[in-house]
């Protein structure tokens, strides 16, 4: 009786943990998906790139203003660089990290050039060289964060960019007019 017993039970056991497995599978990368998205589209991965590259040059650039410029608008100005946009590469970074995005370590080879040039000179000629990259920049860099809130697919990243354009645009002003201030023409 007990042997009888165990065939059926026995029988119950390979029916129900293969199907349990199965279920196990199906279910587990749902469950994962609602978490973390397992894509992300390729004008938001690239604004998440863009966006932490442009900071961490940003900072650099700050940094460099503050010990090779002449003028003390212009090292205030670094400085500002280096508090905001500080700041909004934290805030990226922790985006990135609840949407398992990879973001790049350093600045990119156009920017390390850039900080290269620019390294290289100190005094007005610093002055007026970063406040017209600044002004370039920060009208590139308001295009972008513009176009990610209004049409990126991430709602994560488009809270960021959202929330990231008055200080943007603040910048763009502040370079614009120590621009005119130092005799260089802007838009």
């Amino acid at each position: 009786m007990n042997s009888h017993f165990l065939c059926k039970s026995s029988g119950v056991l390979s029916t129900v943990l293969p199907t349990a497995f199965a279920l196990a599978l199906v279910a587990a990368p749902l469950a994962y998906s609602q978490k973390v998205p397992l894509t992300l589209s390729r004008g938001d991965n690239s604004f998440a790139k863009d966006a932490a590259e442009g900071g961490m040059a940003e900072v650099k650039m700050g940094q460099l203003a503050q010990t090779n410029a002449m003028n003390a608008k212009v090292k205030m100005f670094g400085e500002r660089m280096v508090t905001d946009h500080t700041k909004m590469g934290d805030e990226l970074k922790g985006v990135a990290s609840r949407k398992n995005i990879t973001l790049p370590s350093d600045i990119s080879s156009k920017q390390q050039s850039t900080y290269k040039t620019l390294s290289a000179k100190t005094g007005a000629d610093f002055d007026k060289a970063y406040i017209s990259d600044m002004v370039k920049d920060h009208e590139e860099d308001i295009a972008a964060f513009q176009k990610e809130a209004n049409s990126g697919t991430d709602e994560d990243l488009k809270a960021f960019a959202s929330k990231a354009l008055p200080t943007l645009q603040e910048h763009l002003k502040m370079a614009q007019d120590i621009a005119r201030e130092l005799g260089v023409s802007v838009k």
